[in-house]
């Protein structure tokens, strides 16, 4: 149902509500008009039949009570009071005590026993319009009465005046005019309804011309000219017009803007080494890129429109992965696949790596799952851009020791430099006792010395001996080995791990040397007490063992220093445990991180690559 149908139906239910509501009320106000009316006319019949009772028996005061009760003249009376109204059905003369009906307007009532019942004043000033409903529309005979007492006083009456009413004679007094009320409403609903459906018509009509504006920018088809607005229009809906059509021209502009760039990035993708395929939910191509030629041996613009199968046949291993993660919705990453079929002589690349992901959704495409975008890489390529970096880390690495040792150089150098200095102004001035600069030149030379030692074995190749090393059982050897030092310090040990099954390709005591070093500067910044958590975990190829300590952490001037040889902020310090620790996690491929908040700790990332 479209919007203007439901407000257009939602108005027509209101009006016919609205007008339902007041026919409602007018008819309870005629309802309850009558029953005060049959109440006000029975007080009053009520008042002329006392009377006239009381006139019979003081004009016939020799006789009994009830013989005189019996005259026909008050009889025929009563009788014509209770034709003066169609709701009365009776008037009743009864004995209070025995309830004997003395006289009566029915003739078969009299000498009975007459039952009370209950009033019809309370009726009419104490019930609501639900409690009269339901007493017009009784199936069963129900009576009310208005009662008189004669006597000496109220509390000793000698004879009761009852009138009876009967409600379902109301209901019949009041049929024609609830017929007349209910014609007057039922056409009020019917003029209701189509003013309402006239309105609802003309006030709606732009909103119409809206979504058509709507559906012509959604396919496309936006013209400018036909879709413009009424000029001079200021309400509400008009001036919404006027922006939808505002809206399509800039959509108009946006979709060649869009075609533009779609140009920009093909030319831009065609120089990639990788191959990209974008297939629609129809497993149809629409778009190629990249080196597709050298995966495929196919010309790129051939591609376009053509099926799955057709791009990449099912009978080779790539096309039936990708066939089979077309059908689960699985992803695929950097997977290493056959090219051609099994046992086929393969020309050109025999191995690729195949990474392929389920997109939500694609440019004008509607529904889940709609899009597959296929990527292939050379892994001969990926493994050479893997070498150059590996390269540029190492020679980053080499950058950062080589600035170390330039520091410890120079202060040596200077000292030495100085005190020559100051042994020729001795030898000048004829002073010949230089024993004390040739000393300190002497140990500046021993330590010089030490200095450029350290460094060679620093940077002399390391052979490593390399084995598969589960990853939790490395981590379990470092968190044994660091607890009695960790609890002489009164710092309190966590250890977090799932990867149980992972395994590094390292060299054991290496690695466990690199991350001792780690573990203990972090025991050394918590002088007083703290904890200390070690966290394993594994990602797609990597695995990750991460020690974190509540120490004072590191400023923000010294983090790019600390892996630099003979740097170190300790007095006793060496400045050589992190250096090492960088340059054996980098002789195993890895790489090593940190962060750290001041006065809430450093946590030190080291990731290794899993042993294939």
């Amino acid at each position: 149902m479209t919007l203007q149908a439901k407000l257009t139906l939602g108005s027509v239910l209101l009006a016919t509500l609205i007008v339902a509501l007041i026919s409602a009320v007018d008819l309870g106000n005629v309802m309850q008009l009558e029953f005060e009316s049959t109440l006000d006319g029975a007080e009053l019949l009520k008042s002329q039949a006392t009377f006239a009772v009381t006139e019979a028996l003081n004009r016939q005061r020799a006789i009994p009570l009830s013989a005189a009760l019996r005259d026909q003249a008050l009889t025929d009376r009563l009788r014509k009071l209770v034709t003066a109204s169609r709701a009365i059905l009776e008037i009743a003369i009864v004995e209070p005590v025995t309830n004997v009906i003395l006289a009566d307007t029915l003739p078969t009532r009299l000498g009975t026993i007459g039952i009370p019942n209950k009033g019809f004043g309370p009726l009419v000033t104490d019930t609501g319009w639900l409690a009269k409903v339901r007493v017009l529309t009784r199936s069963d005979v129900e009576y009310y009465q208005l009662q008189d007492s004669l006597g000496p006083s109220p509390d000793k009456p000698v004879l009761y005046v009852r009138v009876i009413v009967l409600p379902s004679l109301i209901r019949n007094k009041m049929i024609p005019t609830l017929n007349q009320t209910a014609r007057i409403a039922v056409f009020s609903v019917i003029g209701a309804v189509l003013l309402t459906f006239l309105f609802s018509t003309l006030a709606f009509r732009p909103l119409g011309h809206i979504g058509h504006m709507l559906d012509m920018v959604a396919k496309g088809e936006f013209e400018p000219e036909k879709l413009a607005p009424e000029k001079g229009a200021t309400d509400e809906l008009s001036v919404m017009a006027s922006k939808v059509s505002l809206l399509g021209q800039r959509l108009r502009g946006a979709q060649y803007e869009a075609a533009d760039l779609r140009g920009n990035i093909g030319h831009l993708l065609q120089d990639l080494e990788d191959a990209v395929f974008i297939f629609n939910r129809e497993r149809r191509l629409v778009f190629a890129s990249g080196s597709v030629e050298k995966f495929l041996g196919k010309n790129r613009d051939d591609l376009p429109g053509l099926p799955l199968p057709d791009v990449f046949p099912p009978a080779t291993t790539l096309g039936l992965l990708i066939a089979q993660a077309s059908e689960t919705g699985r992803t695929i990453r950097n997977r290493r696949i056959p090219m051609g079929a099994p046992g086929e002589n393969q020309v050109g690349l025999a191995l690729v790596l195949l990474s392929v992901d389920v997109l939500e959704s694609l440019p004008g495409i509607t529904g889940t799952g709609s899009g597959l975008l296929i990527r292939l890489r050379d892994p001969e390529a990926q493994r050479k851009i893997g070498h150059q970096l590996q390269t540029a880390d190492r020679l980053a690495a080499i950058s950062r020791i080589s600035g170390g040792v330039a520091h410890e150089v120079k202060n040596p150098l200077n000292a030495i430099l100085l005190h020559v200095e100051v042994a020729r102004s001795k030898m000048r001035r004829g002073d010949t006792d230089v024993t004390p600069e040739m000393d300190i030149i002497s140990r500046e030379i021993l330590r010089l010395d030490r200095v450029v030692k350290t460094f060679l074995d620093f940077t002399r190749p390391v052979e490593l001996n390399l084995g598969n090393v589960p990853v939790q059982e490395l981590m379990n050897e470092i968190v044994e080995l660091a607890r009695p030092q960790a609890a002489a310090s009164k710092i309190q040990v966590e250890v977090r791990g799932d990867a149980e099954g992972a395994e590094v390709r390292v060299d054991r005591d290496l690695i466990k040397q690199a991350i001792l070093n780690v573990v203990v500067n972090g025991m050394q910044a918590m002088p007083d007490g703290g904890n200390l958590s070690f966290e394993c975990s594994v990602s797609d190829d990597t695995a990750e063992i991460r020690v974190a300590d509540t120490g004072a952490g590191i400023p923000q001037e010294l983090r790019e220093k600390i892996f630099r040889l003979y740097f170190t902020t300790r007095k006793e310090g060496s400045g050589i445990g992190l250096a090492m620790t960088f340059r054996i996690v980098q002789l195993h491929d890895g790489t090593i991180d940190f962060t750290s908040e001041p006065g809430k700790g450093t946590t030190f990332l080291i990731r290794l690559p899993i042993a294939v």
